[in-house]
């Protein structure tokens, strides 16, 4: 193998495979990255064999060849590389690549790259889905986090994707919240599914995703065992996780008795104030809610008391429908829920004090993220 490439390119394509490498593993070909020339492009690839990575980068080709090398060895002498060509010789006999930039030469041990596990690729195959990359980069944002982290429940710990004629809805919950997004597809699909995808590998895509690609291809494999995200220059497949998803739409209020539109800025500034007077495990903060009269708007109330610490309280202006209410929420979870609404505005509806919360962005259609309340004495 004998190629060209620029540094920054070559650093920004190991960056985005990086996060595929095993930190620690029983095989050590995983903690490498395979390099190889690919159609007169150069190829990067990493897997952990839960999730792979590929990118593509521009090169001049002189010789087809491949190696797997020291991902963290490899990132670190390109990083540290001035920004200029670099040219990579692989010597097969011993398996070692040669790389040169500037007045710089270093030679890094590598190993065979038929070791290197094979991930999947397109093949040509029919897309599952297509996706905006813009648009599912936002929806992975809005929903990814409210997966569970614990290991005891690997079905929670990832994100419910359904696939319905032209739309997909994403979902994720942990059990005291749950996140949704609907989102229109540009092309329908061809046949109902139901997937679901690792938080941690949707949470990678979102990071990788570049805006400048025209679509993202989503391709569920002949086995449906792992699901592929095809751009023109970065692939991510993941195995899907086995399982029944709970059913969400059970979890979604249908009605309110109080309904408040408050400005989002507005609430976060009011609730960051009021987390610095939480304290575990409850870290709560009360929400009251006060309709406005002929004298003046109606308002929202955000407090918090920790016997040790001290106590806090702060107002910020509401429309308020129907009736006053008020309700306790983790401080932590109400701080994600608001962070999620894009909207200048986000309405906040509830039932009672034992019913959950409810966030909508105001003038957005097709998010919703429900918080479950707190019992507070």
């Amino acid at each position: 193998m004998k190629l060209s490439c620029l540094q920054e390119n070559l650093k920004r394509g190991l960056a985005v495979v990086s996060h595929a490498v095993a930190g620690k593993s029983t095989l050590p070909v995983l903690s490498n990255i395979l390099i190889a020339s690919d159609d007169g492009r150069l190829k990067l690839a990493a897997t952990n064999l839960e999730i792979g990575i590929t990118c593509w980068i521009g090169a001049k080709i002189e010789e087809e060849g491949a190696v797997a090398v020291p991902a963290k060895l490899l990132s670190d002498v390109v990083g540290s590389l001035p920004n200029d060509r670099i040219d990579l010789t692989l010597d097969g006999r011993t398996q070692t690549l040669n790389l040169k930039c500037a007045r710089f030469e270093s030679n890094i041990k590598g190993t065979e790259s038929g070791e290197f596990p094979a991930i999947p690729t397109v093949d040509n195959r029919t897309p599952t889905a297509v996706f905006p990359p813009t648009l599912l980069r936002e929806t992975i944002q809005q929903v990814a986090f409210a997966a569970s982290t614990e290991e005891t429940r690997p079905v929670l710990q990832g994100v419910q994707l359904r696939l319905r004629d032209n739309r997909a809805i994403f979902a994720a919950a942990d059990g005291f919240r749950l996140a949704q997004r609907i989102v229109e597809l540009p092309e329908p699909v061809a046949q109902p599914q139901d997937l679901i995808i690792p938080a941690r590998a949707l949470n990678e895509l979102a990071r990788i995703l570049n805006d400048d690609e025209s679509q993202v291809e989503m391709i569920v494999t002949h086995s449906g065992g792992q699901v592929l995200f095809h751009t023109s220059t970065v692939d991510l497949v993941s195995r899907l996780i086995d399982g029944k998803y709970p059913d969400v739409d059970r979890v979604i209020p249908q009605q309110y008795q109080t309904r408040a539109v408050l400005d989002t800025q507005e609430l976060t500034k009011a609730v960051k104030l009021a987390s610095y007077f939480t304290v575990a495990p409850s870290n709560s903060v009360r929400l009251h809610m006060e309709p406005g009269g002929d004298l003046g708007p109606g308002r929202m109330t955000i407090s918090a008391n920790a016997v040790d610490v001290g106590d806090n309280k702060g107002q910020v202006d509401a429309m308020i429908e129907g009736e006053g209410g008020q309700i306790a929420l983790n401080v932590k979870f109400l701080s994600d829920a608001i962070a999620a609404i894009p909207t200048p505005q986000l309405a906040l509806e509830t039932q009672s004090p034992q019913h959950p919360a409810v966030f909508k962005p105001v003038g957005a259609d097709g998010y919703i993220h429900i918080v479950m309340p707190m019992t507070v004495r």
